[in-house]
């Protein structure tokens, strides 16, 4: 193999994945020019890293660098124009209509899959962007929001309200806004302003379903549609008591909806040629939906059906590839994104006004500051005390991090063990929760984890001796829906007052208390510390934010915005000052040609 790839794997920036790829393509293919092997394993490489794409034009010319950011000797990427020559010479590469492996279009080389994935959705998102659901009674729509959503004196509700107009009027509508911006309220109001219209003309009531990508978002949009159904005074549903009972409260995985299939994982029951039997889907979270998931379920929506997107812009992007929401929302291109005449031109609403951080919420400035790249007031804030809180780190005490945070952990912990109710103690892990930028190394969850349990049992408040313990708290992370348990839920290990036997509890949505065995339990890991990545669609009354001792590619913008904005009350960041600075400047980047084949 080349020389090239022989320097790139000993730097690690292919991994043994990439390399044996290229080597089997060009050994099929029968291709030797190393510009065009080098293109496969580069697109390998980057799908590897949730990019969608290699776009050669950030790379060409350019030093190569390792996953630290150290030159690769003198190492550099080749000439822009000579790499796409090769590449469009090649037989690795197709134009996406004749099998091939890969897909060159502009400056951007594809894997043949997520150029399809890509191609589709964007194509689908225009066509129903573009579509009209028919609304005759334009003035009696009018009327039905001005009731809805009457005039305030913020314009959160104005743009709630335009928010719901679109959803109405048009085929895909696409509701942004930070935490507590209002929009599951928003959505629950739509609803039943579908249903009331459907009544009101003698049809059958639309099908809708409620959809997110992992369990405890569904349960979340669940119980978010319950409170918006039940509340009183002015935030209560303005409708009929026969609306309100046809308004759906149950709610479930994306996974689920499209009809998941053990036996081939990326295909689903329901596809372009079976569609789901609904009229209106909304999708809460879709800031997590990763590019191929979001083709699949949007395939599956019938043509005619209205589907809801909601999320939040500004939070980290997928685990998998892509960055859908940020691109459908035109993040990341500035203004000129919607200079076009784009169908997605009034599709998308971004809510501003946050019903739970005021004007003057420290944590609501904080995510402000952060998101506007202002590091200077970000620090000014976490250095003003009271909701927020900057412990950095002693530079000569290499174990000072993990030591402070468990300290930290034992005095909310002790509180929680207080109890003699198991559910009250599973409910008070919810109330506080210390999530970590990375998984492994210094300040990781899994150390953090480890440091914590230390500090508990040298406390006698745990005794850890054996892998299962009372006190021991699990964070799922599969799926099962046998036992109703999904990822991202939480639960606490308890001992059984009749049997002494160990169980692992867990409160539902509705306050109830069920327990599991450990052996029936599906994939989980030890939950005193969780990666912010896994914290997405949770919130905490307060949370303990850890991150590395040196600026990371991972310390993003996105990851501290989403990490502080988990909190309800109040927010404490353990790591330096110039790792905070380092974050709040830097963005997370997908490269992709969503944005650029929706907004032109």
């Amino acid at each position: 193999m080349t020389a090239t790839l022989d320097m790139l794997a000993a730097a690690g920036w292919t991994r043994p994945l990439d390399r044996r790829f290229a080597e089997a393509l060009a050994r099929v293919a029968g291709e030797s020019d190393e510009l065009a092997i080098l293109g496969a394993a580069a697109a390998s490489r980057l799908t590897g890293d949730k990019h969608v794409c290699a776009d050669l034009a950030l790379l060409a010319g350019r030093a190569v660098r390792d996953a630290e950011g150290r030159p690769v000797g003198d190492l550099r990427w080749p000439d822009l124009d000579e790499w796409i020559d090769a590449l469009a010479q090649s037989a690795l590469v197709g134009d996406g209509d004749r099998p091939a492996p890969l897909v060159v279009e502009g400056t951007r080389v594809y894997l043949q899959r997520y150029w399809s994935y890509e191609t589709r959705l964007g194509a689908e998102l225009l066509r129903r962007a573009a579509g009209r659901p028919v609304v005759e009674d334009l003035d009696r729509l009018a009327a039905a929001l001005d009731q809805g959503f009457p005039p305030s004196d913020h314009t959160g509700d104005d743009l709630q309200r335009l928010a719901a107009e679109v959803a109405i009027t048009r085929g895909l509508s696409v509701i942004s806004g930070g935490p507590g911006t209002g929009k599951t309220a928003t959505v629950a109001r739509i609803v039943a302003l579908l249903i009331e219209r459907a009544l009101d003309r003698g049809e059958t009531p639309p099908r809708i379903a409620l959809v997110a990508p992992t369990g405890k978002a569904a349960a979340r949009l669940a119980e978010s549609i319950r409170a918006a159904k039940s509340a009183t005074g002015g935030a209560s549903l303005v409708c009929g008591d026969r609306v309100r009972e046809l308004i759906p409260e149950a709610a479930a995985t994306i996974h689920r909806t499209l009809g998941y299939l053990p036996r081939t994982p990326t295909r689903f029951r329901h596809d372009a040629e079976h569609p789901l039997p609904v009229d209106v889907v909304v999708v809460d979270e879709a800031s997590m939906v990763d590019l191929a998931l979001m083709t699949k379920l949007v395939d599956a929506v019938p043509s005619a059906a209205r589907l809801i997107l909601l999320g939040d812009r500004d939070q980290l992007a997928s685990v998998d590839a892509g960055s859908v929401l940020g691109d459908i929302c035109g993040v990341g291109g500035g203004d000129e994104a919607r200079a076009g005449e784009s169908p997605l031109l009034g599709s998308v609403v971004q809510l501003t006004h946050s019903y739970r951080f005021g004007a003057d919420s420290p944590i609501g400035r904080l995510a402000n500051a952060i998101n506007e790249d202002r590091s200077d007031d970000a620090l000014d804030l976490l250095d003003s005390g009271g909701d927020l809180a900057l412990r950095e780190p002693d530079e000569a005490d290499r174990s000072w991090l993990t030591r402070s945070v468990a300290g930290a952990a034992c005095e909310r912990y002790r509180e929680i063990f207080s109890s003699d109710d198991p559910a009250a103690r599973a409910t008070g892990l919810d109330g506080w929760r210390v999530l970590c930028a990375h998984r492994r190394g210094e300040g990781g969850s899994e150390a953090v984890n480890s440091a914590i349990e230390e500090q508990l049992a040298s406390e006698r408040l745990i005794d850890n001796r054996a892998t299962w313990y009372a006190g021991r708290p699990v964070l799922v992370v599969e799926n099962d829906y046998d036992l109703g348990l999904f990822n991202g839920d939480t639960g606490l290990t308890v001992s059984d007052r009749s049997t002494g036997r160990l169980r692992i509890g867990f409160v539902a949505s509705d306050g109830s208390w069920r327990t599991v065995a450990p052996s029936r339990l599906p994939g989980h890991e030890t939950a005193f510390a969780t990666t912010v990545h896994k914290a997405q669609g949770s919130e905490f009354d307060e949370v303990a934010v850890v991150l590395p001792p040196l600026p990371s590619p991972v310390v993003t913008r996105e990851l501290l915005y989403t990490a502080v904005t988990r909190a309800r009350r109040r927010v404490t960041i353990y790591g330096k000052r110039e790792v905070i600075a380092a974050a709040i400047r830097s963005r997370t980047v997908r490269y992709s040609g969503l944005r650029d084949r929706l907004w032109g």
